[in-house]
């Protein structure tokens, strides 16, 4: 952790007894930055940002209007970071989304136009809407950080994430995302209606001297950089995690290729996102070492887009989560 804590030392100044409490620190300080324009949704915000720091993607299930593109805007102004949106229909092509070689008749030559996906953090709005050929257009992207034009590979901004967005209600004229694309997703967070109470603030604080429904950002501020972001990246991939916590993670995973209400278990890389992201929470608690309680909190996130249930289960009202959480609770966590 030495060359990221010292990169990150050097951003914020020495005023921090040690490198995790600076990634605390500022993990705190995005978070009530964006809590300023996203209304509630604390542990949707929580998700994205862990999801972030382990330089994962995201795909976010929920109906319109709970502010997906809110979140993703002030997320990207927390750390100066670019952002980018592309509306997925049936008819978007994949070099819609990539970018393309067009023919310049005055140099007589081809000029490379990239496309949306060289920022930040890009917004795959209701992704599938569009078909399968343009979903995979991502695929290289997500997994490489490049992106492939006439025979060129051209990388992306650093750090680069998706988040991709889903109607969990309307399905006419959707088309399902392909296993190996939702594989690509560390997180498939969930975003429900806010509470009550959440909601009358909401209304009131959008409503007031505002015209039109604009996304108003304007009172987030920026509170680091994407070098920052680098580097709390860097961290979370040297965060410590015993062998025992490893072994958990993939006890998890192997159980749901052996429960009987699953058709489809998760693969290795269920294990792999857990420990992944397990390493994001650790930082935004101040450790350098990962706990099981970590794993456990994220487990969730890291598997529901990662299996199928079976029709019984299925016509028995069942929902993944509550198979998955059947199988979490039922794992034994080590205890030392």
């Amino acid at each position: 952790m030495i060359n990221a804590s010292q990169e990150f030392r050097a951003s914020l100044g020495s005023s921090s007894p040690s490198p995790v409490d600076q990634f605390r620190e500022l993990g705190q300080r995005i978070h009530a930055q964006i809590a300023k324009a996203v209304i509630g949704q604390g542990p949707v915000i929580e998700q994205v940002m862990i999801a972030l720091f382990a330089a994962g993607h995201v795909l976010i299930e929920g109906v319109p209007g709970l502010g997906k593109t809110l979140l993703v805007k002030a997320l990207a102004k927390t750390f100066q970071g670019r952002f980018a949106r592309i509306q997925f229909t049936p008819d978007l092509m994949p070099s819609d989304v990539s970018g393309h070689a067009i023919y310049d008749p005055k140099t007589e030559r081809f000029a490379i136009r990239r496309g949306p996906v060289f920022t930040h953090l890009l917004l795959a709005d209701e992704i599938n809407r569009a078909p399968a050929k343009t979903q995979s257009a991502l695929l290289e992207v997500m997994q490489e950080q490049q992106v492939t034009i006439e025979g060129k590979g051209i990388e992306v901004p650093r750090p680069f994430m998706t988040l991709a967005t889903q109607n969990s209600l309307e399905h006419e004229g959707t088309y399902p995302l392909p296993e190996a694309q939702l594989d690509r997703f560390l997180l498939k967070i969930q975003i429900d209606y806010p509470e009550e109470e959440e909601e009358v603030t909401m209304v009131e604080t959008i409503t007031r001297e505002t015209v039109g429904d604009g996304l108003d950002v304007s009172r987030v501020d920026t509170v680091a950089d994407p070098q920052m972001i680098l580097a709390i990246q860097q961290a979370g991939a040297t965060v410590r995690v015993d062998p025992q916590v490893n072994r958990y993670a993939v006890s998890i995973t192997r159980s749901t290729r052996q429960c009987q209400g699953i058709s489809t278990g998760a693969g290795p890389r269920g294990a792999i996102a857990m420990i992944r992201a397990a390493r994001a929470v650790a930082l935004l608690e101040g450790r350098d070492y990962v706990i099981p309680d970590d794993v456990k909190r994220i487990a969730l996130p890291a598997l529901r887009h990662r299996i199928a249930l079976t029709p019984e289960r299925e016509l028995d009202g069942q929902s993944t989560d509550d198979v998955l959480q059947t199988i979490i609770d039922r794992a034994d966590a080590p205890r030392e």
